[in-house]
């Protein structure tokens, strides 16, 4: 017979008796932030807590924004949440695919119309004109899937996937691109990231989207 560690019972995360400092050093996100997030992803995990194992949601929130935030295993994170492993796996899917459902709404490139301000933001910061985003890339390391795996390696021997974002002047982050897997590193993938629009299953959308991004590159060069 398995000898099993006895249950530990995990006290409810109370974010009205943290500390701000304490809020942002392990989520890093406000009290605001972290409400406001809550209360758009709620509907999305109510489902959870029909079943009598179920965790609240926003123990699956709170336990998800700490496990992005710290960059810690999973384990560790679960433990200090009192959920196991698996059970964290699966908030951590639940969560995060909440969490794309909203991200058009927060993560928007600037429209033809918004040039004009974007541009003198950026001119006040730095004084060269016309920029309408600062881009840059980075790989983040990661677990491979065993199929496939090779694609996933980068030229620097680890597995990634390559990831690209665009920001306005004040930090706000326009664009996200992270469907290139770590083997594929260069000029091209970077410029086609840059214009493609982000991942939707609407296709006159995405059509649309294209088509309001290449305005905006030529008014670039206007």
């Amino acid at each position: 017979m398995r000898w099993r560690h006895p249950p530990v019972y995990i006290p409810p995360v109370d974010l009205s008796t943290m500390e701000d400092r304490h809020i942002i050093n392990t989520y890093r996100l406000d009290r605001a932030t972290i409400q406001e997030l809550f209360s758009q992803l709620k509907p999305d995990l109510m489902s959870a807590i029909c079943h009598p194992t179920g965790i609240p949601p926003l123990v699956q929130v709170l336990s998800v924004l700490h496990f992005l935030a710290s960059g810690s295993f999973q384990t560790t994170v679960a433990m200090a949440s009192g959920m196991s492993q698996p059970m964290f796996s699966n908030v951590l899917s639940r969560v995060l695919s909440a969490l794309l459902k909203h991200m058009r709404s927060y993560i928007v490139f600037p429209q033809v119309e918004d040039l004009p301000i974007v541009k003198g933001d950026f001119y006040a910061l730095g004084h060269i004109p016309n920029i309408i985003g600062a881009i840059d890339g980075t790989h983040v390391a990661f677990v491979p899937p065993s199929r496939n795996e090779q694609v996933y390696r980068h030229r620097k021997s680890y597995h990634s996937m390559n990831v690209q974002m665009v920001c306005l002047a004040d930090q706000y982050i326009s664009h996200v691109n992270a469907k290139y897997p770590g083997s594929e590193d260069g000029p091209d993938a970077a410029l086609v990231a840059a214009v493609e629009p982000v991942d939707s299953q609407d296709e006159e959308a995405e059509e649309e989207d294209v088509d309001n991004r290449n305005n905006i590159i030529m008014q670039y060069f206007q």
